[in-house]
């Protein structure tokens, strides 16, 4: 993709009438479908999520059976294709990006492979797919993840082909710069995330960085700092614990606490580490967010808007990009949530790994006033195998306050890796998993204090 915004020299010069209605009505349709928010059977979420619902709703239980054919496929044609190199595979960029990954993660593809045929048919060590475990990942997350990446892929292109995102970027680089040194563009993320689905904040985010328009550092940043929880999970999560009466608060403190660690984490190791080059090397220009002179913000996004749109080739170019994102998701990187997924779940269920590192929060947990800070503790690393064991873990601890502190913590510790955890690794946004546990453990350390603030201030 080298579209790319930086490189429209003079936008008002490819503009036309035609490049304005190719802008507005393609991107009306993707602020609907992204970021609408929606009430749907007593929640709030977007229409991509209502659709991702109605092929589950449609496909019911054969969808486990048709993720566990993909997850199985790809293991074996992903072997199949590195021992033999074909070059109708190999030299079809697209096709070799697919089936031909690098050792580690075709060993990934292999444990995924045997993990779901072992949860399918339930067979092998119990420990694999019991319904904590295997079970989990492939009946409870994987359906979920298969209709999100079929619209959220075949739809993408609304938001991204269009010029929605360089009228973003004019208008709010005055405030993602200055408070998170990223570009205008990277609110959207923020926004599909938060209405949406964490899943779908990091495609638009790993589709922005192979076009061009993250750079590294960008493209870390944008993917472990906003692919935020939703709305609806999180209402999920303080019901689990018993405190849906105090969601408002609850909520509240997650933005804030969210807010806290998207100024400061960015700006420690490892994130403030990564390279502000792009994917391919090359750097992006020193006044990429500057106003030209004789323009407002809005009108120079407007112009780069419409230049965007007008070198849309043809619909039907768009439609092929749509299914190569939705391929490249489903077929890509549910094998890789499925292997990692039920290899953190199956560490969090049976040994005490997770209880241990817990133990050096317990003097932390005390400094702030928790109580039952043992117990408490244990739940504060588990929350990196999956976002919704500390919630279940704190069902059973009598003390509200202390209940509260965890399942708003197992929200803003953002990365899990029974799915975003697993996603930005299967994605190329350029980060790997012990920078994902640093950065798991910073958010756990900033957020703990103005979470716990804000629960001394309710009970």
């Amino acid at each position: 993709m080298q579209d790319n915004a930086q490189t429209i020299k003079s936008p008002a010069e490819n503009t036309s009438s035609g490049s304005f209605w190719m802008f507005l009505i393609p991107s009306l349709i993707g602020l609907f479908l992204f970021m609408a928010p929606i009430s749907y059977q007593d929640s709030l979420t977007i229409p991509v999520a209502i659709l991702a619902k109605s092929i589950q709703a449609v496909l019911g239980d054969s969808l486990v059976a048709i993720v566990t054919i993909i997850i199985a496929f790809m293991s074996v044609a992903s072997v199949l294709t590195k021992l033999f190199q074909p070059a109708w595979i190999t030299q079809r960029p697209f096709l070799n990006g697919l089936f031909n990954p690098n050792w580690i993660w075709l060993v990934v593809r292999i444990i995924g492979g045997a993990a779901v045929i072992m949860t399918f048919f339930q067979i092998g060590p119990k420990a694999v797919w019991e319904e904590n475990t295997g079970g989990l990942v492939l009946e409870g997350l994987l359906p979920t993840l298969f209709s999100v990446f079929i619209f959220a892929g075949l739809l993408l292109p609304l938001l991204l082909n269009f010029g929605l995102l360089e009228l973003m970027g004019a208008l709010l680089s005055k405030i993602m710069r200055p408070l998170f040194n990223l570009p205008g563009r990277s609110a959207i993320d923020c926004v599909a995330s938060w209405l949406g689905d964490g899943s779908v904040g990091i495609l638009l985010t790993s589709k922005q960085y192979e076009g061009k328009f993250y750079t590294q550092r960008e493209a870390a940043v944008v993917g472990t700092t906003f692919s935020a929880v939703s709305i609806t999970f999180s209402l999920i999560v303080i019901a689990q614990v018993g405190l849906e009466h105090l969601f408002l608060p609850f909520y509240a403190a997650i933005c804030l606490a969210g807010l806290v660690a998207a100024v400061i984490i960015p700006r420690l190791p490892p994130l403030s580490l990564k390279k502000d080059t792009y994917i391919d090397g090359s750097k992006p220009q020193a006044d990429q967010d500057a106003v030209p002179q004789g323009h407002t913000a809005f009108s120079w996004g407007m112009d780069l808007a419409l230049a965007k749109a007008g070198q849309v080739g043809s619909l039907k170019h768009v439609l092929a990009e749509g299914v190569r994102n939705a391929v490249d998701m489903v077929f890509g990187v549910l094998p890789v949530v499925m292997g990692l997924g039920t290899i953190a779940l199956v560490i969090a269920e049976y040994t005490s790994v997770f209880s241990i590192l817990g133990q050096p929060f317990v003097p932390y947990l005390e400094l702030l006033g928790i109580p039952e800070a043992v117990q408490a503790s244990q739940t504060m690393v588990v929350g990196f195998a999956d976002m919704f064991i500390p919630a279940i873990l704190a069902a059973s601890i009598d003390n509200e306050m202390t209940r509260f502190v965890i399942a708003a913590m197992s929200v803003t510790q953002l990365i899990y890796l029974s799915e975003v955890g697993a996603l930005l690794l299967g994605s190329r946004i350029p980060v790997n998993i012990v920078e994902l546990f640093v950065i798991f453990i910073l958010r756990t350390l900033i957020t703990l204090p103005v979470i716990a603030g804000v629960a001394h201030l309710i009970f």
